[in-house]
C-alpha cells in the first residue's frame, strides 16, 4: 500500500498513488496505479508493445495531470507488466476490451472517464476503443501505427509468412540470440486482420481525437499520423519536431500538448453539463 503523504497545494491528507486491481472479462487481474486527486474526472493511460505502466511517458503525464488536480490511472494490459495473462504479439482488440473493463470499473465507481491516452500500440488500442464505444469523448493517440501490416518485416524478417506457416510460430531473439518472445500464427493474423482505416471512420464526430507524433520517429513513421488525420472525423494533428518514438528528449513537449488537449476536453464537458 502507498503511504499517505501531505499534498501541499491542498493542505489535506491524501494518498497520491494507490495500487488498484481490476479483472478483465477473461478473469485476469489487471494491475494499475491510481493517482488520486479527488477529482470526479479521470484520465486512463495505455502503454505500448512489450511496455508497461512504468514507462517515463506515463509517469510524466500522470504527474502533470495530478498537478492540475486531475486523477489518473495507468495500468498494464493482460500479459504485460504486473498483470495476469500471457503476452501475445497481437491482442489489439483484446487490449481494447481490457480498457473497456477499466472504464466500466471506474464508471461504476461514479468517476467520469474524461480521456484515454495511448502510446504506440496503445494509441491504436484507444482508437479501437473509440470506434466501438462512444462513452469517452477525448482520445489521445501518441505515435500509433495506421497500417498494422507495416513494421512486421523489420521485427520478424522478410520471409515471416512462409516461416510461420511452416512452423506455426516464430521465436524473436535479441542481438545476442537470447529469446525475447514467440509470435504464433494466430497472434500474427490477429494483428494483420485489423483495419485501422475502417475503425477510424467509425469513431463518432462527437469524440475529439488528438494524434501526436515525432518527426524523427524511426519505429513508426510520421506519415502514419498524416493518415490518421485524413480519416478521423474530429481530429487534431500535432507533430513534435525532432522527437523519436519514445520522445526521449521531448517529454516536456509531449506532456504539455497532451495536457492542454485533455484539459480543454474536460472544460468542454463541464460547459455542456451546466
Amino acid at each position: 500500500m502507498a503511504q499517505p503523504s501531505i499534498h501541499e497545494s491542498h493542505s489535506v491528507l491524501v494518498i497520491p498513488q494507490q495500487r488498484v486491481i481490476i479483472k478483465n472479462k477473461h478473469n485476469e487481474k489487471l494491475v494499475g496505479v491510481l493517482h488520486e486527486t479527488g477529482s470526479t474526472e479521470l484520465v486512463i493511460l495505455c502503454h505500448g508493445f512489450r511496455c508497461s505502466k512504468e514507462h517515463e511517458i506515463f509517469k510524466n503525464l500522470a504527474a502533470a495531470l495530478e498537478k492540475d488536480g486531475i486523477s489518473v490511472f495507468r495500468f498494464d494490459f493482460a500479459g504485460n507488466g504486473e498483470s495476469e495473462g500471457s503476452f501475445e504479439f497481437g491482442n489489439y482488440l483484446k487490449e481494447a476490451e481490457d480498457l473497456r473493463s477499466v472504464v466500466l470499473h471506474f464508471s461504476g465507481a461514479k468517476r467520469l472517464v474524461s480521456a484515454i491516452l495511448g502510446h504506440s500500440k496503445g494509441g491504436d488500442v484507444v482508437l479501437l476503443y473509440a470506434s466501438s464505444y462512444p462513452d469517452v469523448h477525448t482520445v489521445v493517440n501518441a505515435s500509433g501505427r495506421f497500417d498494422l501490416k507495416c513494421g512486421i518485416e523489420s521485427r520478424l524478417g522478410k520471409d515471416f509468412m512462409q516461416r510461420i506457416r511452416k512452423d506455426g510460430f516464430i521465436d524473436v531473439k535479441n542481438d545476442t540470440g537470447k529469446f525475447k518472445f514467440r509470435v504464433t500464427e494466430e497472434s500474427l493474423m490477429d494483428r494483420l486482420n485489423i483495419d485501422m482505416h475502417a475503425a477510424c471512420l467509425s469513431i463518432s464526430k462527437d469524440c475529439r481525437v488528438l494524434t501526436i507524433h515525432g518527426s524523427k520517429d524511426e519505429t513508426i513513421p510520421v506519415e502514419d499520423a498524416l493518415e490518421f488525420a485524413k480519416v478521423i472525423p474530429n481530429h487534431k494533428l500535432q507533430i513534435v519536431e525532432g522527437a523519436d518514438h519514445g520522445y526521449s528528449a521531448h517529454q516536456a513537449e509531449l506532456t504539455s500538448i497532451a495536457l492542454e488537449f485533455i484539459k480543454a476536453g474536460i472544460q468542454q464537458e463541464k460547459n455542456m453539463s451546466n
